[in-house]
This record gives structure tokens, sequence and C-alpha cells, in this order.
């Protein structure tokens, strides 16, 4: 586990309480998008032929955006409770800085600063 205590600075102490809630969110969120990816593959079984297969075909579309979407957050998920797992959660894989106690309580499954997260964000 990553100490963050930093002398002046309580934006970056994360307690031992923080972590636990933060570990248990993130077990939430990864039980969600799994759940979300199996309602995804469950709606993708074949339909009747009532669509019509411009609307079946915007369905699907939908359907592949939303478990891309499902997939990408469910890796950021497992990647940050490998971290925490490690001892390695909350630092900035850019700068190598605390990530702020803020900052992880909203995004818990965040790898970058804010700073480093503004900068990769400009970049695109």
């Amino acid at each position: 586990m990553v100490n963050h205590q930093i002398i002046g600075d309580r934006n970056t102490t994360l307690s031992i309480e923080d972590l636990a809630a933060l570990r248990d969110n993130l077990h939430e969120q990864r039980l969600f998008r799994q759940e979300q990816l199996q309602q995804i593959a469950a709606a993708a079984a074949p339909r009747t032929y009532a669509l019509l297969d411009r609307q079946a075909a915007s369905q699907f579309e939908v359907r592949v955006k939303l478990a891309a979407s499902a997939r990408m957050v469910l890796a950021d998920v497992v990647a940050a409770l490998e971290r925490m797992d490690q001892g390695r959660y909350g630092a900035c894989h850019l700068c190598r800085r605390p990530i702020a106690r803020e900052r992880l309580m909203i995004v818990p499954q965040a790898r970058y600063c804010a700073r480093c997260q503004q900068v990769r964000e400009a970049g695109r």
C-alpha cells in the first residue's frame, strides 16, 4: 500500500478506512460491469423477425459500444484492485506522485493525478 502521508497535506492522505471504502466501491463496480456485460450478451441473442433490419442494426451498434465501454471500465477497475493488492494503489502512473484523495473517492480506478490526466486528454 502506498503511504500517502505527506506532512501538512491532508488532500493526499488515504486512511485505512478510505482504502477499505475504495476497495468496496471497486468490488461493487466490478460486479456491476460483469452483470452489465452478461445482460448485453443476453440481449444480443437472436430476436424474432418483428424488428426491422435498420432498427436491429442500430440496437446492435449501441450494444457493441456499451459492451466496449463496460469492458474498458471493468479492466480499469480490475487493474486498480491489483494495484491495491500490490501496494501500488494511489500513485500516478506518469509523475509517480500521490493521486489526490478527493479524486480517488470520485474515480477510485484513476491511474493518473488530475494534472497528468489533463495532459493525457490534451494530447488526444
